[in-house]
């Protein structure tokens, strides 16, 4: 059976994946309908940081799918209100309100920004105005592409959601102008840029956010969706800087990568704003999900993911940055979250290139604007997994200017 065709025949062509069909995880590697087996150096864009069929995470999925998926919560189930609050005191918030994607945490973030903003702040109604970073990546949701900058995510989808501004990212003289203006209620920001190229801001920079929404009477939305749960080398990426957001949205490795789960937590002078019927979702809160989260939350710690990222993204760097190549611009990131920034190649080929090169070796990458490579392998990868991968990656940079083909790995393991 052709996978790929049935795909480009039925499906909607709103992606654009390599050539490569799996069918497997585990661990760091996955493995393809031919058996094959590839380190994932994308992990899902980080939603399974604590690697591929985690066995605890996938037993506490079997033992509730055996009991109560949903309930929706037209009703209460006994496993909400643990979940609420296990995750509560992991995180030092007073109030969690559970979502499915990341997208909806986004969304949901944004309406309680805007409904303190009302009710609490004082700003005059339906005056409410939001800042964002340029680069900002959160989703293609209306309002997602509203915030956008990438024409890819918002031409020919407007017209588009008013009361947004945006600021250039790691800029905070721009930053103060914005915040200082009336009606300003909140500025959402990535602590680490990641579709944008994995773009890490200037030390200070999140410190200065915290002071001025402080100042200016704003609420700090972190969209830790990517850049948190251990992937930047600590439990969230503002957590290099000491700084509370007072709105943190997460998902992806919230649930391991087995079912879609987010969060959003703030305090109680933001959540409670929101009252019966004016926010909500079907399958939020479910009991699946709140047991899944419970787990994936106790594997980061349990196993040390956080350090383990910190420890071996020092490592990987280096590596990186020892490639003598005319090709690699600039390697940048923190933890196992990573990029290689290419310059062009005067050949024709592209970041996409070295990604289809890598696939061949035997690792799965995922390129970004045609000249950058993102690495972020799952967190529970060890020393000697990362450093047989760093061979592969300098194997495929160092040969990506040679015209002779770069041949099939041999990493062939049975199903």
């Amino acid at each position: 059976m052709n996978y790929i065709e049935l795909e480009n025949e039925y499906g909607a062509h709103n992606y654009d994946p390599l050539p490569v069909v799996l069918e497997k995880g585990m661990g760091v590697f996955v493995w393809d309908t031919e058996g094959k087996r590839y380190y994932d150096f994308l992990a899902a864009y980080s939603a399974v940081n604590q690697g591929h069929c985690h066995p605890k995470i996938l037993k506490a999925l079997h033992e509730q799918a055996d009991k109560l998926t949903l309930t929706s919560r037209a009703f209460h189930n006994n496993v909400l209100g643990p979940y609420e609050k296990y995750i509560c005191q992991y995180f030092g918030y007073d109030r969690v309100l559970p979502v499915n994607t990341g997208v909806e945490g986004g969304e949901t973030a944004l309406k309680l920004c805007r409904k303190w903003a009302y009710q609490v702040k004082g700003i005059e109604e339906n005056k409410a105005k939001i800042v964002f970073a340029e680069g900002n990546f959160w989703g293609r949701t209306l309002a997602a592409v509203s915030s956008s900058t990438d024409p890819d995510s918002y031409k020919n989808f407007g017209p588009y959601m008013p009361g947004f501004d945006i600021v250039p990212y790691n800029d905070l003289e721009a930053l103060e102008k914005s915040l200082s203006k009336k009606n300003v209620a909140g500025f959402m920001v990535e602590p680490i840029q990641g579709e944008a190229g994995i773009v890490v801001p200037d030390e200070g920079y999140l410190t200065e956010i915290r002071n001025m929404c402080t100042r200016f009477n704003v609420l700090f939305i972190a969209d830790e969706i990517q850049t948190g749960l251990g992937r930047t080398g600590k439990l969230l990426a503002c957590d290099y800087e000491g700084v509370k957001p007072d709105i943190l949205i997460l998902g992806k490795a919230l649930s391991g990568g087995t079912i879609p789960v987010s969060a959003v937590l703030c305090n109680d002078e933001i959540m409670l704003t929101l009252k019966p019927g004016q926010h909500g979702s079907t399958y939020g809160g479910n009991p699946l999900g709140c047991a899944v989260a419970m787990a994936a939350l106790e594997v980061l710690k349990e196993e040390n993911l956080a350090q383990n990222a910190e420890e071996l993204g020092h490592i990987f760097r280096a590596e990186m940055e020892a490639i003598e190549s005319p090709i690699i611009a600039e390697v940048r990131g923190k933890g196992l979250f990573n990029a290689i920034v290419v310059r062009p190649f005067g050949n024709g080929k592209t970041a996409k290139d070295v990604c289809v090169a890598l696939m061949r070796k035997g690792l799965l990458a995922k390129q970004t604007h045609d000249h950058i490579i993102r690495f972020a392998p799952p967190l529970v990868i060890t020393k000697d997994q990362l450093l047989e991968a760093c061979e592969i990656i300098k194997d495929v940079i160092l040969r990506i200017l040679v015209p002779e083909k770069i041949e099939d790995h041999a990493l062939t393991n049975s199903k």
